[in-house]
């Protein structure tokens, strides 16, 4: 009886450190938008994200990279969206 209280409750405990750890990276996650002549010192870039749409037009875009001095950082621009890659 005692083993399996011990299991249910790290279990939940588990859950919860692990629910807490996702919402912290969600929530700190700001985008800043990209303005003309913005250095941004990029050594890795590490994913490139836009909203899906099958319309060529123009899109906010995020990307996130990390820079020279291995700090991580969102900045979010206008591009048009990948749908125009196929329209001739």
């Amino acid at each position: 009886m005692k083993l399996r209280t011990l299991l249910i409750t790290g279990t939940l405990a588990l859950t919860a450190v692990a629910g807490a750890a996702q919402a912290d990276t969600t929530a700190t996650a700001q985008a800043v938008p990209y303005h003309y002549g913005m250095p941004l010192n990029i050594d890795r870039v590490v994913s490139l994200t836009e909203q899906p749409t099958s319309e060529c037009k123009v899109v906010t875009a995020d990307m996130k990279f990390i820079d020279k001095a291995g700090k991580t950082e969102d900045v979010s621009y206008r591009k048009l969206s990948d749908a125009c890659n196929f329209n001739n």
